[in-house]
């Protein structure tokens, strides 16, 4: 199951991006994985937002706001192509969410982190890209009954 975190400045995502860029980020990630968008898929998609208190981050040269956002999927499930889309998606939301041009494009850095099969748990046991599989086709046979 995808999960997704943001990590930002205080005060660096307007009021209204703030309030939307958590839902907005699970949205894009599901939609480069190809996740089926039903209601359990949707809850499975996880998106934390850490704010970091002021000063906590800042670099050699000045102190404009940088962000981080950290993607954690099973190994395999984004192509080349499907990373390269997220990534791009990834930094125009959240660059849509502190008011940011696309100039500002450098300021946002997107880490893929895919997990091998079977060293992702929930619900008390490993899951395995095929257990994934058959959640993903029982959801759509069940969305489409």
């Amino acid at each position: 199951m995808p999960m997704i975190r943001l990590t930002v400045p205080t005060g660096a995502l307007t009021e209204e991006g703030g309030a939307a860029v958590q839902r907005d980020l699970a949205t894009v990630l599901m939609r480069w994985e190809g996740a089926p968008d039903t209601a359990f898929f949707r809850a499975q998609a996880w998106s934390y937002l850490n704010v970091l208190p002021e000063g906590a981050q800042t670099t050699a040269e000045d102190d404009a706001p940088r962000f981080l956002v950290e993607v954690t999927v099973p190994q395999g499930a984004l192509s080349e192509r499907r990373k390269n889309g997220l990534v791009r998606d990834a930094t125009k939301t959240v660059l849509s969410a502190a008011g940011l041009a696309p100039d500002d494009a450098l300021r946002v850095w997107v880490l893929v982190h895919e997990h091998p099969d079977g060293a992702w748990g929930a619900g008390g046991a490993a899951v395995r890209s095929a257990d994934l599989v058959a959640l993903a086709q029982q959801s759509t046979d069940q969305a489409g009954a």
